[in-house]
């Protein structure tokens, strides 16, 4: 049956740049595939796009152009923040990607661009953005069962996928 948008679906996939160069995958990940459901914008919209009229077993390449994936590159998307802000045990480096905390509490990446005596410049654009993304993809699962809700709430890092013999 043809994958269409509000699906569960699980995927196997590589990502590479056009030289090649693999930036993710699920075999990086441990071999275990993308859970997601389908037009519900959990990953990037081409990705996402591409799964829709496919099927279980269908093995297809895509190419995304920023657009479709994170976006083109901001010029002066940048912000300055005092160096007392990071954590003691986190010297400030040029190139060290850190995480931010967005307005709804979301991970926000963030690439340290400068580091001037006691300010601290950082690139709030995606890593990815302005890239070019090459995906192979390949549909393993449709018509998965939603994760269920966890008790300790969104953002947890806890391990839930515990295997159980019955």
């Amino acid at each position: 049956m043809a994958i269409k948008e509000g699906d569960i679906i699980k995927v196997e996939y590589m990502g590479t740049f056009d030289d090649g160069t693999v930036f993710d995958s699920t075999e990086i990940n441990g071999s275990i595939p993308l859970k997601f459901e389908v037009g519900a914008g959990q990953i990037i919209p081409g990705f996402d796009n591409s799964v829709v009229g496919k099927s279980i077993g269908d093995e297809f390449n895509i190419r995304l152009e920023p657009s479709e994936a994170y976006g083109e590159y901001k010029e002066g998307f940048t912000q300055s923040i005092p160096k007392d802000q990071f954590p003691p045990e986190q010297e400030p480096e040029t190139g060290l990607m850190i995480l931010l905390i967005g307005p709804q509490g979301q991970p926000v990446p963030a690439t340290i661009k400068e580091v001037n005596g006691d300010i601290v410049t950082i690139d709030l654009n995606h890593p990815m953005a302005g890239k070019v993304l090459n995906f192979k993809i390949k549909i393993v699962e449709t018509g998965c069962e939603p994760d269920p809700p966890h008790e300790c709430g969104p953002g947890c890092n806890h391990d839930h996928n515990h295997d159980h013999d019955h």
